[in-house]
């Protein structure tokens, strides 16, 4: 690796190895020097962590984190990059490149083998607009035992992630990032410091894991699908969608009764309710025998 701007390293190593960057990969990667130096003290890991990178591009990121980490695994799917980036870190003992789909690749396995020794396991991504979503489930729900994960994304994404109740950018994907971890925006990032440049501009978020979820739930998988379906039709009122999104085998008149046993005006809308409203619904439709699946 050179002391060159990124940027031109970056067109150079991708010309050198005759790689075009494809669109439907969502490959735009970050040249911008002080933005990859936030990522990396969001991070803020000890000498002794590890961190998984997720779409390392051609190892910007990649090198810094291996800078400060004990062992950094990059996951990258295009098998393209691969090779360049195996050649770029072969002298770096602590960067491991595995060829994969971070929706596919089994990545409890991945933090149990490649982490062995560490003390603490991060996630550092510059994730696509368009696997943004089913990712960032996948991180949170597995339960991998992280502390942070801190991921680059369109800006639109990032103010649905920190979103409270109330707000137009407040949904599903909010409540999901809430009961798991405290979000907090680091960085905007402008589009230009991109190759290529995007159409939208992104930021940085960081998640700190919580030891446990927010609020404790009786039914964690009926909690999930009240949420998504509180949120599936924003502008009907909560007893109308979530009779329709889940509960249409049961009368009108028993989901408003089950919302008022709960404590919620059936008339309220479900971009209104917080973590603790939404667990006292599940509470109430648990005990009347109401399951996760339709």
């Amino acid at each position: 690796m050179t002391d060159r701007p990124i940027a031109h390293r970056t067109r150079e190593l991708l010309a050198a190895h005759g790689i075009r960057l494809k669109k439907s990969l969502g490959q735009n990667f970050l040249t911008d020097m002080h933005v990859l130096d936030k990522i990396v003290r969001a991070v803020d890991m000890s000498d002794r962590a590890g961190v998984l990178e997720i779409g390392p591009g051609i190892g910007a990121l990649t090198e810094r984190l291996a800078e400060r980490a004990q062992k950094v695994v990059a996951v990258e799917l295009d098998d393209r990059l691969v090779p360049v980036l195996r050649e770029l870190f072969k002298s770096r003992p602590n960067v491991e490149i595995i060829h994969g789909d971070a929706l596919k690749v089994d990545l409890q396995a991945i933090v149990q083998s490649s982490f062995e020794g560490v003390d603490e396991v991060h996630v550092a991504a510059n994730l696509p607009y368009y696997v943004t979503s089913p990712i960032l489930v996948r991180l949170l729900e597995e339960r991998l035992g992280l502390k942070r994960i801190v991921i680059m994304i369109q800006k639109e994404v990032a103010d649905r992630l920190t979103a409270r109740p109330g707000t137009k950018d407040y949904g599903s994907l909010s409540v999901l990032v809430r009961y798991f971890a405290e979000a907090e925006e680091v960085a905007r990032v402008p589009a230009h410091v991109f190759v290529p440049r995007p159409q939208v501009d992104s930021a940085v978020v960081k998640l700190t894991l919580r030891e446990r979820p927010a609020v404790a739930v009786v039914n964690e998988p009926l909690f999930f699908r009240v949420v998504r379906a509180a949120f599936a039709q924003r502008r009907k009122t909560l007893s109308n969608t979530l009779h329709s999104a889940l509960l249409s085998s049961r009368e009108k008149r028993e989901v408003e009764d089950w919302l008022k046993q709960a404590g919620i005006d059936p008339k309220r809308r479900g971009e209104t309710l917080d973590l603790e409203e939404f667990a006292a619904i599940t509470e109430v439709l648990d005990h009347a025998g109401i399951t996760a699946e339709r």
